[in-house]
């Protein structure tokens, strides 16, 4: 074993590697020249103060050490003949499912109503281009899921559902940089995503298993209790004693089918707001304390959280250096999200904002009983498609403005590509949502000097943080707790939310239904 040191350096420094290894093995006692390999184990930003410092975990290895321990691969076995298990949804909670399957001799076969990463992105330029969206394949519908195109953040460190070390390892091996195997918040950035999934794609199908694209799952085959399979929207019927449903907090359609065929349903807090974009260059400012970024610093990002008479008001999935994107899965509906290159290079940084939503909140809707959640949701953007003139255009605002109440007679350039419209969002959003947000961006004002800026543009509406669904099952087996056999998981079970806990989900749920196989 190596010997392992926490060093703090500036962030010139620690772009140095020599300077890492002469730090690292006067603090361990080492003698430099016996050093035979460095191993970054963390590394993490510290702009608490002014002078902006880099901490990092490594450790050090003599010859006469063991190897330095490397990324385990992923070594697949012939499935082709093997126990099928139906896998919904190509998002990273059904990748990585098929991936554990494959490791435990289980064939799987995965159901995406999506297509293909390549013809994704036809799709996807066509909305900001022609304005229109296809329900089966966008930002949110395709292979590789929400993510996919979407940004990439693996901010998720907890285990508290798994070890998510595998999912980090097998990202790796599929193409993704072995920085995310020690940064704090790792990215993989949207412009390497689609390579990475191609990849797993691969693999999957190397082994044995199978994908069938452009099959939208229509009803469950159910015999009582039991699942015995699937239907597709073209009549197939795909058979298999074992499902796992991973299809995102997006598939509504799935939530209906669940309601109809008897399968329990309960309906949890989620959140809803806007997103909102300043220049990097001003962020860099705030969190740098007035200190230029330079060539050795990331793209700067914040995190706040604050509670505005009792709901939480918060930031969610802040793109440093990115853009916002038309995340919207049918034609007469708005939906911003964010994204980031791997580089994190754009001029612009957003972030959601949004406030916390609970069951009582959805009393108008209470006729859609658990489903009440979404129809909120629902309305929200349809009345944002409205507002930003029956187009993709976002209904969009001022921040200073929208926190004033003035109207915004200009909006500056943004990033979000279908175009913005201007649009009071302060007099049409949910009072409950607005009135918060308004508090919310005061406070946040005052934690960071500059941000409440006109400047910055508020744009409609961020309301797809996470399900307002969840799918109850076994906690032990995993499985739903009426209808055995099938197996929710990932964020539109209302488990997870983001890659690193959909793919330990998925993982988790993989090796449920082994350990059920193997059992029978």
């Amino acid at each position: 074993m190596g010997k392992k040191v926490l060093i703090n350096l500036t962030p010139a420094a620690a772009a140095d590697e020599t300077t890492i290894r002469k730090i690292a093995a006067s603090l361990t006692g080492m003698d430099i020249s016996s050093v035979s390999a460095l191993r970054v184990i963390k590394r993490s930003v510290d702009a608490r103060k002014k002078n902006i410092r880099i901490n990092l975990i490594v450790e050090l290895f003599t010859v006469k050490d063991l190897v330095i321990p490397e990324i385990a691969p992923f070594i697949p076995v012939n499935v082709s003949k093997a126990q099928e298990v139906i896998i919904v949804g190509a998002g990273p909670a059904g990748l990585f499912a098929a991936l554990r399957l494959i490791e435990l001799g289980l064939r799987p076969v995965i159901i995406e109503r999506g297509r293909d990463v390549s013809s994704r992105k036809k799709d996807i330029a066509r909305i900001s281009r022609e304005q229109t969206v296809d329900p089966d394949s966008n930002y949110c519908f395709g292979e590789g899921g929400a993510g996919t195109y979407s940004d990439g953040k693996l901010y998720t460190r907890s285990k508290k559902r798994g070890d998510n070390t595998r999912v980090l390892e097998l990202l790796c091996f599929h193409g993704a940089n072995e920085n995310m195997m020690y940064e704090a918040h790792p990215h993989l950035g949207t412009d390497k995503l689609p390579g990475i999934i191609s990849n797993i794609r691969k693999s999957i199908l190397e082994a044995g298993g199978q994908f069938l694209l452009e099959k939208k799952v229509t009803d469950f085959l159910l015999d009582g209790d039991l699942i015995k399979g699937v239907t597709t929207s073209d009549n197939e019927h795909f058979k298999s004693p074992y499902v796992i449903l991973a299809t995102g907090h997006s598939a509504r359609d799935i939530y209906e089918i669940c309601k109809i065929r008897g399968v329990e349903l309960l309906m949890k807090p989620f959140a809803m707001g806007v997103r909102v974009e300043h220049p990097q260059e001003l962020i860099d400012r705030i969190q740098y304390h007035g200190n230029s970024r330079g060539e050795y610093l990331p793209a700067s990002s914040y995190n706040i959280v604050k509670q505005i008479d009792g709901r939480g008001v918060y930031s969610f999935c802040m793109c440093p250096g990115g853009f916002i994107v038309p995340s919207a899965t049918s034609q007469e509906e708005v939906v911003v999200n964010g994204m980031s290159p791997s580089e994190r290079n754009s001029p612009y940084a957003n972030s959601g904002i949004v406030v916390e939503i609970r069951p009582e909140d959805t009393l108008k809707y209470g006729s859609f009983g658990e489903l009440a959640g979404l129809e909120f949701q629902k309305e929200l953007e349809r009345e944002a498609w409205k507002n930003g003139g029956h187009t993709q255009r976002a209904p969009a605002q001022r921040l200073s403005d929208f926190v004033n109440g003035d109207i915004s007679v200009s909006l500056p350039k943004v990033s979000y590509f279908p175009g913005v419209t201007s649009s009071p969002l302060h007099s049409w959003l949910p009072k409950a949502i607005g009135r918060r947000l308004r508090d919310g961006f005061r406070l946040f004002g005052q934690i960071m000097d500059g941000y409440l800026t006109n400047e910055a543009v508020v744009l409609g509406v961020e309301s797809r943080t996470s399900s307002p669904v969840r799918i109850p099952r076994d906690p032990e087996k995993l499985h739903h707790i009426r209808i055995s056999g099938l197996y929710p998981c990932g964020e539109g079970s209302g488990y997870a939310g983001g890659i690193v806990s959909s793919a330990v989900d998925g993982i988790r749920a993989a090796e449920a239904i082994a350990k059920k196989v193997s059992e029978s």
